[in-house]
C-alpha cells in the first residue's frame, strides 16, 4: 500500500467514528483536568472521595474500571481462546516482557534518575512489579488489538501477580540493592491484598462479560448479540474510562499541583519506561511475525501497570502522604496521556510494517 493509499484508508476509518470518538485525546484531557480541578479546589471533595471505600478499595474506582472493562470483555469471543493459549510465541514473549523485562526497567531508570529522591524511587520500583490488569484492555481495544490475546494475557499476569508481587518485591527492594550494596527496604502486602485486586479489577467485569455473552447468544444468537447489544453497551466504555481518570486525578489533585518539580521528577523515568516497553514490545511481535492485532496486545499489556495496586501497597507500607505513594499517583498522570497517543502511532505503523489498511477502532464498536 501506498503512503497516500494508506493515508486515504485511514481519512476514510477516522470519518465513520463518531464525534465522542474522535474526539478521544480531548475528553480524556478535559477529564484529567476536571479532576485535578476538583481535588485541588472543591472543598472536601477529596476527603469524601477517601471515605467512600472498603478494606481500602476506592468504590468510585472500582465503579469506573467495572464499568469501562464491561463492554470490552463482553465483546470477547470466549470460543476463541484456544487459538491464544495455543500461541506459544505470544503467551511466553508476554510472561517475560512482564515479569522479567518490566520490573528489572524500571528498578534501572529508578535508580538511574531517581538515586537522591528514595521514597520516589521505591514508589516507582513498586509500580513496576504492578502488571496492569484494567486499563490496557481499553488501549488495546482502541488501537484494535486482538480482544481474545488481551483477555488471556490480563488474566495470566493476574495469576503471575498474586504469585510473584510480593516475592518480587523482597527481590528488586531487599536482596539486589544488597548485592549492589544500595539502600535496602521492603513492602508490606499479602497474597489476600493482591488477590482482592485482581478479583475486583478483572474477575468481577469478566465474569460478567463471559456471562453475558453466553446467555446473550444462547437466547438471541450471535447476529443480534453482536449487532444489537454490543453497540448498545459499547460507548459506556468510554463513560467509564473517563469517570475513572475524574476519580483518579481528584484523589490526588491537591498532592500533584502542589508538588509540580516533584512530578516532574517522577515523570521522567516514567516516560522512559512506557516508551522502552511498549517499543520493546511491539518490535519484539513485530519481529516473531505476531501481526498487527497480537504485536499491538503485546505491546500494550508489556507498557501499562496496576497503579491501584501499587498505590494500596506504598499505601499501606509507607502511609498516604508519602513520596512513595505519590509516586504512584503520579503513574496515571503520565500513563494515561502516553498510551492514548500510543494508540494513534500503534494505529499509523499498522500500514507500514505489516501492510495491511489502517483500522481506527471505535469503543462502541463490535468488531475489528
Amino acid at each position: 500500500m501506498t503512503e497516500a493509499a494508506a493515508a486515504a484508508a485511514e481519512t476514510t476509518a477516522v470519518t465513520r467514528l463518531s464525534t465522542l470518538d474522535r474526539l478521544l485525546p480531548v475528553w480524556i484531557a478535559v477529564a484529567m483536568a476536571t479532576g485535578l480541578l476538583m481535588g485541588r479546589w472543591v472543598p472536601g471533595f477529596n476527603a469524601a472521595l477517601q471515605k467512600v471505600q472498603i478494606d481500602g478499595i476506592s468504590l468510585p474506582i472500582a465503579l469506573g474500571l467495572l464499568i469501562m472493562m464491561y463492554p470490552v470483555l463482553a465483546k470477547v469471543r470466549y470460543d476463541r481462546l484456544h487459538t491464544v493459549t495455543s500461541d506459544r510465541r505470544l503467551l511466553i514473549s508476554s510472561l517475560l516482557l512482564n515479569w522479567l523485562l518490566g520490573p528489572a526497567v524500571m528498578f534501572t531508570l529508578a535508580w538511574l534518575m531517581l538515586a537522591d529522591l528514595p521514597e520516589y524511587r521505591t514508589g516507582l520500583i513498586i509500580v513496576g512489579l504492578a502488571r496492569c490488569i484494567a486499563m490496557v484492555i481499553i488501549w488495546n481495544d482502541l488501537a484494535s488489538g486482538d480482544r481474545e490475546a488481551a483477555a488471556v494475557l490480563v488474566a495470566l499476569n493476574s495469576i503471575f501477580q498474586v504469585l510473584m508481587f510480593a516475592a518480587l518485591g523482597w527481590f528488586y527492594l531487599s536482596v539486589l540493592p544488597g548485592w549492589l550494596h544500595l539502600p535496602q527496604t521492603t513492602i508490606s502486602t499479602s497474597p489476600w491484598q493482591i488477590a482482592k485486586s485482581v478479583l475486583i479489577f478483572l474477575g468481577i467485569p469478566l465474569l460478567a462479560g463471559y456471562l453475558s455473552r453466553r446467555w446473550g447468544e444462547k437466547a438471541k444468537g450471535r447476529s443480534w448479540y453482536e449487532a444489537r447489544y454490543l453497540p448498545e453497551i459499547g460507548p459506556w466504555a468510554l463513560y467509564g474510562l473517563l469517570f475513572t481518570i475524574v476519580i483518579l486525578f481528584a484523589l490526588q489533585g491537591h498532592q500533584i499541583t502542589t508538588q509540580p518539580w516533584d512530578v516532574a521528577r517522577i515523570a521522567l523515568p516514567l516516560l522512559a519506561y512506557f516508551a522502552i516497553m511498549w517499543i520493546g514490545g511491539y518490535l519484539l511481535g513485530a519481529a516473531l511475525g505476531l501481526g498487527y492485532e497480537r504485536t499491538t496486545t503485546l505491546a500494550f499489556t508489556a507498557a501499562g501497570n496496576n497503579f491501584e495496586l501499587a498505590i494500596a501497597v506504598a499505601i499501606a507500607t509507607y502511609g498516604a502522604a508519602s513520596g512513595q505513594a505519590l509516586a504512584g499517583v503520579v503513574g496515571p498522570l503520565i500513563e494515561v496521556p502516553v498510551l492514548v497517543a500510543l494508540v494513534y502511532v500503534s494505529l499509523a505503523l499498522r500500514p507500514r510494517l505489516f501492510h495491511g489498511p489502517t483500522v481506527v477502532n471505535s469503543v462502541g464498536s463490535a468488531h475489528r
